[in-house]
């Protein structure tokens, strides 16, 4: 079995192997360019996401820079999602991200870890791990994603907070290592900042 073949199954593998480096390097430098666009670049920015990205939907915008380990090659959109500056995907696994997506500012996702076992692990050797959100879910800024994790739906997820375990639907969660701090209810429809009312006439 090739080290391609040992990534792709889950196991664990060299991503220092030539072959692998072959398929990597070139969407790397893709990455670089797509980097180099302007704001106003609006065509090419979707051009990329569509050629590049696994999956992508209708109405999605990055604004850069934007990294990733294989340019996104491994990373699913769903429509409608929006990433702010500095999103960094370690998409050496798959990353699915549903409808109506938010990332606010330096996201980190990473699908990719290490052997605890330090000779393993000085060998260079990983695995990978999916990550999965779900649809509607709001990643607030500088938010870290671990590998393996799944966060559900309409979930809001607190600036600054350690993603280490699954989150279930329609939670606000906060912390290193992010808890549940309540569930997503009516007050959140009565109220949009602490004791700021939702003028839903207007809207």
């Amino acid at each position: 079995m090739t080290q391609y073949q040992r990534m792709l199954q889950g196991l664990i593998y060299d991503p220092g192997d030539p072959e692998i480096m072959r398929e990597q390097v070139p969407f790397q430098d893709r990455l670089w360019a797509f980097n180099q666009l302007r704001p106003s670049d609006y065509a090419a920015k979707e051009a990329y996401m569509r050629e590049v990205f696994a999956e992508c939907g209708d109405n999605c915008y990055i604004e850069l820079p934007f990294r990733a380990n294989w340019g996104g090659h491994h990373v699913h959109f769903g429509s409608g999602v929006y990433a702010n500056f500095n999103l960094t995907l370690v998409d050496d696994g798959h990353i699915y991200v549903g409808d109506k997506v938010m990332f606010g500012p330096n996201v980190t996702i990473a699908t990719a870890n290490h052997p605890v076992d330090p000779e393993l692990r000085a060998r260079g050797l990983q695995y990978n791990r999916d990550v999965h959100i779900g649809d509607n879910a709001w990643i607030g800024a500088g938010v870290v994603i671990v590998p393996g994790v799944t966060i559900g739906g309409n979930t809001v997820i607190g600036a600054g907070s350690i993603v280490t375990k699954d989150i279930p639907d329609n939670v606000l969660v906060v912390g290193n290592p992010c808890r549940v701090l309540r569930a997503v209810g009516e007050r959140d429809r009565e109220f949009f900042y602490k004791s700021d009312k939702i003028d839903w006439d207007s809207l």
